[in-house]
Order: C-alpha cells, then structure tokens, then sequence
C-alpha cells in the first residue's frame, strides 16, 4: 500500500511540473480595451496604430490613417473704417524743404514773387547743381489785379468762402502753411521730394522717415541727398542695404537716370503744364497718379491740383456735404464714402484753388461746421 501511494504522489508531481512549463510557453493576449468617451476616440485617431505586441508602430496603418481635418477660420468682418490714405503725414516727406548746409545766417526777408494758381509756384532746386529755379517776374510789372506768393493763400481762401460759407470755419481754425508766403518760399530739391514719395509708399510715417535717412547716409555727400548721378551709378543690392525692396531701389535708380539724362529737370517741371508733367512723370515707374498728384501739390506748389484717389479726402468731402461717414459700409470688399464723379464735380467749383480745398477736405473731422448746414 505504501509503494501504491508513492506512486500516486509521483504522477501527480510530474503532471503539475508539465503544466506549468506549458503555461510559461504561451503568451496572453492583452485584455479589450475599456470603452472611451467621444473625446478619447477622436484623441485616438490622431495616434498612429500599434501591432498591440510591442509598442511598435506599423507603417502601412499608419500611411492609411485618415487625418483630422482642420477647421477654417472664420475672420469676423469689422465694422470699422480702414486707414485713410497716408496723407498727410507721409505727405510731409514729399514736401520737406532741401537742407541747406550753410553758415547759419540772419533769415532773409521772404522774396515776393508773382503767383499763378495753374503754374509751379515752389523754388526749386536743381538736383545735380543745386542752382534755385524759380519764376523771375518782377511783381512790379504786375498788375493790381495780379496775386504774389505773398496774398495768394488770403485770394484762395477768399474763393472758397464764396463758394461755400461751410469753409470759413475750417479756414479759421486751420492754417495752410503749404500755400503761405513762407510755404512758398522754401525750397525743394524735386528729386529728393519724387524719391520721398516712392520710399513712403506703403510705409508708416516714421519707417519711411528712418530709410530715407539711412539712404541720404549711404552717400558721402557731406548729409545732404544724393545727386542722381550718385544714384543712378549705385548697385541695386546696395540701395537694398537701406531697407528698400528690390523693386523700390529699382524705381529710385531708374527716376535718377531720368534727372541725369536731362529727362526730367528743375526747369521742365516750373515751366510744363500740368496734363504734360502728369504725363511724364506717370510714365515713370513707380510714380502712379496719386503720388504724382501729391508732389505736384506739396512739391511744385501747384494750388489746383485734385486727387480723386485719395481716400482721406474722399472720406472728408463725405462729410463736408453732411453725411454720417461714421455709418458707411464697405461695399464689394472696397470702401466708398463718395464717388470719383461727384468729387469732380463738387471739387470743380473750387477752381483753380482745389489744392487748398483738398488740403482742408483733410481736416473737416477735427472742425465742427455743422452750425453753418
């Protein structure tokens, strides 16, 4: 009985040592996964797919995994106005008066000159020599019915008040500076001011004042800007040193090619007509209509030039003739507070003064004339 019970006990040991090499042999599965929420699901889908044996991950599932895809923004359209035209801030470079690197002496009396509201009435300078040009009529031929750089702002604001009582209280609060006897005295280097207009083009004020700054600094030229033959023989990666795009250093040396080949002078622009100068100074590239229109304005001094283009004046008019700009919409992805037909044809009444016209259309937002509707 013992031997059968040794037996017994043996067997017993021997199948229990084979079924626990057995269980070592195979691997077990990994449990289900536990259902997630929506959030984890989507979460999920982003993670590349893994074989579930070690972690690693299979390229061909992965390849096929759909992406998630991204949601479009939607800009929300804002009710406010755009930015007016810079005008007349960048305008300020346009006009600035030539720097004169002199002994400083005692301001001389302002010389008085025959005026003419449909000619170039600026001193100019000639930009290679720096010799003043300037009209050389002696007031003392004159007529008594004739205007002088001196009463030609008082004679067009005259006009315009007679034209419309609402510009009288525009006028008083607001002096023209640009059109009075020192406005018109000071004087300006033509290719320095087209130069200007080009650099302020799609620039804040202060960015286009600190490049243009940079380039006068390019040249060893004692501080004063360059002449255009300086220009002109100038490497256009060199322009591009002072901030210029390729394409402004190109319009900037081809304008100073223009000076030095004699295409353009100081002389041309005091004696052309108008419609002649807008026409070869728009066929040069990089001077469009409006930047032609303001150097005509704040450069040559002309007092009846109009820009229809400019979105500050048309912005003013809207206002001037009473209509809350304030509660105009953009129609067509382009603002219009008025159209270019009725500027033309409220602004005809103002001739030959609808520079100084458009220069207060600026300024109706900050004067209050609604006393005078």
């Amino acid at each position: 009985m013992a031997n059968i019970a040794t037996r017994r006990s043996a067997r017993l040991s021997a199948r229990s040592i084979s079924s626990d090499s057995k269980s070592d042999s195979i691997s077990v599965p990994p449990s289900a996964p536990k259902p997630t929420s929506r959030g984890r699901k989507r979460k999920a889908a982003l993670d590349p797919p893994q074989d579930g044996l070690n972690g690693t991950v299979d390229e061909g599932l992965a390849a096929k995994a759909p992406a998630t895809p991204k949601r479009r923004r939607i800009q929300k359209k804002s009710d406010d106005p755009p930015p007016a035209t810079p005008t007349p801030s960048n305008v300020q470079l346009i006009g600035e008066p030539a720097q004169a690197f002199e002994t400083p002496k005692p301001k001389p009396a302002a010389v008085r000159r025959l005026a003419d509201p449909n000619a170039t009435n600026a001193t100019l300078l000639s930009p290679e020599t720096s010799r003043v040009v300037t009209r050389h009529i002696s007031p003392s031929k004159a007529s008594a019915d004739q205007v002088t750089t001196t009463n030609i702002l008082e004679e067009a604001c005259k006009h315009l008040i007679s034209v419309d009582e609402r510009m009288k209280p525009l006028i008083e609060k607001h002096h023209c500076r640009v059109f009075s006897e020192e406005g018109l005295n000071e004087k300006i280097d033509p290719f320095e001011s087209l130069c200007s207009g080009i650099i302020s083009q799609q620039l804040s004020g202060a960015a286009a004042k600190a490049i243009k700054q940079r380039f006068i600094d390019l040249f060893d030229n004692g501080g004063r800007f360059p002449h255009p033959s300086q220009v002109a023989t100038c490497t256009i990666e060199r322009l591009r040193s002072v901030g210029f795009s390729k394409r402004k250093a190109e319009y900037v040396q081809g304008l100073a090619e223009k000076f030095t080949s004699g295409e353009l002078s100081a002389q041309f622009l005091l004696d052309a007509p108008y419609d002649v100068v807008v026409e070869k100074l728009t066929a040069v590239k990089g001077l469009g209509r409006w930047s032609v229109d303001m150097f005509a304005c704040f450069g040559l001094k002309r007092l009846d030039v109009f820009a229809l283009g400019d979105l500050g004046v048309q912005r003013g008019m809207a206002a001037f003739v009473g209509r809350d700009v304030a509660r105009l919409k953009s129609k067509g992805g382009k603002w219009k507070y008025m159209s270019e037909w009725e500027m033309r044809e409220i602004s005809r009444k103002f001739a030959p003064y609808r520079s100084v016209f458009m220069w207060y259309m600026w300024r109706v937002e900050e004067t209050d004339i609604s006393t005078l509707e």
